[in-house]
């Protein structure tokens, strides 16, 4: 890649993963005792995601950045900056980027010439804060391509949570996913990186106090405040910056699509005004707003409407169930004719951290154009194939990975029947808290965890070595090398290596001192 000024810095590729394991929220309403559609019509969710014994954050992590490599053909060398965000902590120093490292490793303590193979240099680590860690890393990302310091290479975020509560109301409103996302210029997902406001402050919405728990504490009530807040504040300063830079004022018809970080509300499909009440209010504060600062986007029947709310305090807007009502007439017709290329998106996490940004669409060119990012996510299909538990079976999987949090020296069932093959999952955490993960072997039959050493003799396979997950270190690599004599190996390290077909090959003389590595 070039290190010219970039242009067009934006999204060039994406990849999400979430666990097979699900269960239909009508199955738990009926289990828990809740009201017919307290979950479904009230949550806007059908079913919910969360991850069994087998896996975790760092597992989805390592699947979706594989996978994403892997489908786009990136060259794990070309990523120079890699950054996660979760509020998932597993280690409170550790961070998850770390163990997505060995993907870009690849035998990278094996000396050739006194220099190292593989890709260590990748800069970036973990950035936390609720629900907005993945938009920090995201703007991070982005920020460093668009930098002097950019070095012409990719960068690459992951966003991951598994989100779980304790029994109660609050259970049916987690979730668990990754998602990956390629930053670089020339993208499809251009970031308007001079249109973005943020409201940042300190309150007690929503927190995790508790280091021996993974359960949050939260005030409901509060927190719908500080959102709301927090969105009015950023559009404020979005419209601000936006008549700065385009010398006229935004309103809602300058943009053709509205995204919403969604708290525990419905979820909007294809029209997010029309069915969430909370959305419902953040395009009354947008049309109101617009309507205060006198729009032109606002046409008389709108201002006749919004009239009557003009004295109202900005506190008093929040709360005001006729406004709410009013806006939603108003806003209905502007959403109803989805056409163009802006989308404006609004991020929030309690605590509070919030930001609205603007991306730019086209399509791009192959492989990065948004055609093929949503041929290769295909997340209806992947939605469709996920495996349906029973909520007797989801609290004993609930109950299980509460008692295991924080813990160490067990190991998992290793039960990956249900997972596709590729993905990767937990085998073990060591008496020492280590982690150790193996990789779904492909359908074809291929290893995919662990080392295997092939002992070459005239281009025939004369002995295998093995070497087993739990011992993949570099000593027991040079281990596996001293059984044998011959001076050509093949080493297939497929554990937390980025493509099954790559394979590492190693030229020894006698004394296993590395003369060349190459990855093909």
């Amino acid at each position: 890649m070039a290190s010219s000024q970039p242009k067009n810095v934006g999204i060039l590729a994406m990849e999400i993963y979430f666990p097979p394991t699900c269960i239909q929220q009508e199955v738990l309403e009926a289990h828990d005792g809740a009201s017919k559609g307290k979950y479904t019509i009230g949550l806007g969710q059908d079913c919910m995601a969360f991850c069994s014994e087998v896996e975790d954050v760092i597992s989805m992590s390592m699947t979706a950045v594989t996978s994403l490599l892997e489908k786009y053909g990136v060259d794990p060398k070309q990523i120079g900056r890699l950054e996660v965000g979760s509020e998932t902590v597993l280690d409170k120093s550790k961070s998850i980027k770390t163990f997505l490292m060995p993907i870009f490793e690849i035998l990278i303590l094996l000396l050739v010439n006194n220099q190292k193979h593989g890709n260590t240099d990748i800069e970036g680590v973990d950035s936390t804060n609720a629900c907005y860690g993945g938009t920090a890393a995201l703007f991070n990302c982005v920020n460093w391509v668009e930098s002097s310091s950019w070095d012409g290479r990719y960068g690459l975020v992951v966003c991951t949570d598994s989100a779980v509560y304790a029994e109660g109301p609050a259970r049916p409103t987690g979730g668990a996913a990754a998602v990956a996302m390629l930053i670089g210029p020339n993208a499809p997902i251009v970031f308007e990186s001079k249109l973005r406001s943020s409201h940042m402050a300190h309150v007690y919405d929503f927190y995790k106090p508790d280091l021996a728990s993974e359960y949050p504490v939260v005030d409901g009530k509060l927190s719908q405040t500080c959102y709301l807040m927090a969105l009015d504040s950023c559009y404020k300063s979005f419209c601000h910056k936006y008549e700065k830079l385009e010398g006229k004022q935004f309103s809602v018809a300058d943009a053709d699509y509205f995204v919403f970080h969604s708290p525990y509300n419905k979820i909007f499909v294809n029209i997010f005004l029309e069915t969430c009440s909370l959305y419902r209010r953040a395009s009354r504060d947008f049309l109101y707003n617009d309507f205060l600062s006198g729009a032109s986007s606002i046409d008389e029947a709108a201002k006749e409407k919004l009239a009557p709310f003009s004295s109202l305090t900005i506190d008093e807007s929040y709360q005001s169930r006729d406004l709410e009502k009013a806006s939603q007439q108003v806003a209905k017709p502007l959403y109803d004719a989805k056409a163009g290329q802006r989308v404006i998106l609004f991020s929030y996490g309690s605590g509070l951290t919030a930001t609205i940004f603007s991306l730019r669409l086209s399509e791009g060119q192959h492989p990065f154009s948004l055609s093929n990012i949503a041929t290769i996510m295909n997340v209806s299909e992947k939605l469709k194939s996920r495996h349906e538990f029973p909520p007797e079976k989801f609290i004993e999987i609930m109950k299980l990975m509460e008692h295991r949090y924080g813990g160490k020296d067990f190991v998992t069932s290793k039960d990956c029947s249900l997972l596709a093959a590729g993905t990767y999952y937990l085998t073990e955490v060591d008496s020492k808290y280590r982690r150790f993960y193996a990789k779904k072997s492909n359908e074809n039959g291929t290893i995919a965890n662990g080392i295997e050493v092939g002992l070459y003799h005239d281009n025939a396979v004369e002995s295998w070595i093995s070497c087993p997950v739990n011992h993949m270190e570099n000593n027991c690599v040079f281990h596996c090398l001293a059984q044998a004599s011959s001076s050509f190996w093949r080493i297939n390290s497929c554990l937390q290596s980025v493509r099954i077909s790559h394979f590492a090959f190693l030229y020894v003389e006698q004394k296993n001192v590395v003369k060349e590595i190459m990855a093909v």
